[in-house]
Formats: structure tokens, C-alpha cells, sequence
């Protein structure tokens, strides 16, 4: 597998590293394929959000097009025309849709373009404010989409509705999960943390009890965890708390 440290791009300053980032999600995408062709199911560990786009292209490669739960602080929706900062990580699932704006040498890993469709997607516990972009897009496209509000007030009830809609595309579906997702301040872990103030993320028995319930479908086909950095935890026990906790949520009965 190859692995790529990320740098300033001054040739491309809109798209950074696209050619990297597209050779990353190639070798990940036949590494998922392997693993499926095995007949088992792929944990992936990133890395950026970037390597979800080798993930679901491995799926269409081994011939199993998926659905994804986007567990995610942010949709990644952003094109290098709304992204100035030309950071792919925060443009996954326009990639994966194949948005207008779209770097092609990104979106083209797989054996077709778009790999996903709107109906295919669900984006869960995103903190964005109702006139944002990206907020704004996901309503044009008709994405389900749950806002950490909605999981804070019922997590339970929040992971239910989120199934029953990628349940609907009648898929197997794999979740994607960004450790943004989490309050920085209760769980510290993020590359790119957050500000600490509202809106705020998830709690990290909240994320578990999603997992919980996302993991006990029958359609649920792998899970991808990305933007980790324990550098920014104060200690290790931060790290193996969460571990710990992710992986008790995985070991479900179906």
C-alpha cells in the first residue's frame, strides 16, 4: 500500500497533491478488493477522508456497488471552485458524486464515474449551519442527512433513522467515519480539530451508540476511520479509550 505525507502544492494550489491522492485511492481500492474477493470484510485506516473514494471504488471493482453512512463533522462537499485551500480531504463525496468542479483524475479511480449516486449517500452527525454551502447542497442533491443536534437529542432514535434511509438504497453499505466528528474537547483526537465552541460534535458514547446500531444491520459491509492524530491527546489513554469503545460497538449480534 502507498502512503503519501501531505505538502504545500504550489503547482496545483486548488487540487493539492491530486495525482498522490489519486495513486493512494487506487492502491487502496485493490486492497479492498482482495479483501472482499476473500469473503471478508475491510477495516480501513487512514489517512485522510481522501482514501473513502479508493474504499467504495474497491467495492465497484469486486463488483458489490455500495451505499455510505458519512459519519462526519463535514459532507465533504466542497470542489477545488468553493475550496480555495485545495485540501481534497474536504472533497470525498463530490468526488464520489462526481459534483461539477470535480478533479477527474480523482473521481476516475474506479470502473465508473460517478461511483455513488445521491440516493446511495447518508451524512450523519455533521455540525453545519443551515445556510452553509455544503448544508445547502445537501439538500439540492436530496442527500439524508442527520445534524449532531439531531443525535444529541436521541442517539438511539438519530442511528435508526439513519439505517432505515442506507438501508433504502438496498446496498451493502460502509460507514465512514471522521474522528471530527467528535467534540475535540471530549474526545481529542482529531487532526483538524474543532473550535470547541458551538456548534458542537458528538459525544463519544454517542458515536458508540450509533456504531451500535449501524453495525447490527445486515447490509453493514465495512468501516473506514480516518483523520486520526493522537498527538493532539493529552495522553494515551485517549487513544485506547476510543479504540476500546469503537470496537466494543462493533461486536454486535446480526
Amino acid at each position: 500500500m502507498s502512503a503519501f505525507r501531505w505538502r504545500p502544492d504550489r503547482k496545483r494550489p486548488n487540487a493539492k497533491n491530486a495525482a498522490a491522492v489519486a495513486r493512494v485511492a487506487t492502491d487502496t481500492a485493490a486492497g479492498v478488493a482482495r479483501i472482499l474477493d476473500a469473503g471478508q470484510t475491510p477495516f480501513v485506516i487512514g489517512g485522510d477522508c481522501s482514501i473513502t473514494v479508493g474504499v467504495v471504488a474497491g467495492f465497484v471493482r469486486h463488483g458489490a456497488r455500495p451505499a455510505l453512512l458519512y459519519v462526519d463533522g463535514g459532507p465533504d462537499l466542497y470542489t477545488p471552485g468553493t475550496r480555495p485551500n485545495g485540501n481534497l480531504d474536504a472533497m470525498v463525496l463530490a468526488h464520489l458524486l462526481a459534483i461539477p468542479g470535480h478533479v477527474h483524475e480523482v473521481a476516475a479511480i474506479g470502473p465508473t464515474v460517478p461511483l455513488l449516486t445521491a440516493r446511495d449517500v447518508v451524512s450523519y452527525g455533521h455540525t453545519l449551519p443551515e445556510d452553509d454551502i455544503e448544508r445547502r447542497l445537501l439538500d439540492k442533491l436530496g442527500i439524508t442527512h442527520l445534524h449532531a443536534d439531531e443525535v444529541h437529542a436521541d442517539p438511539m432514535a438519530a442511528a435508526e433513522r439513519a439505517r432505515r434511509s442506507i438501508e433504502a438504497a438496498e446496498a451493502p453499505f460502509v460507514v465512514h467515519l471522521d474522528v471530527d466528528v467528535l467534540a475535540f474537547n471530549d474526545t481529542p483526537l482529531a487532526d483538524v480539530p474543532d473550535s470547541g465552541g458551538d456548534p458542537v460534535g458528538l459525544r463519544l458514547d454517542e458515536l458508540t451508540a450509533s456504531l451500535t446500531v449501524f453495525a447490527a444491520s445486515p447490509r453493514f459491509a465495512g468501516l473506514v476511520l480516518t483523520e486520526i492524530n493522537p498527538d493532539h491527546a493529552p495522553d494515551p489513554e485517549v487513544l485506547r479509550h476510543f479504540l476500546d469503545a469503537v470496537s466494543a460497538a462493533l461486536k454486535v449480534d446480526k
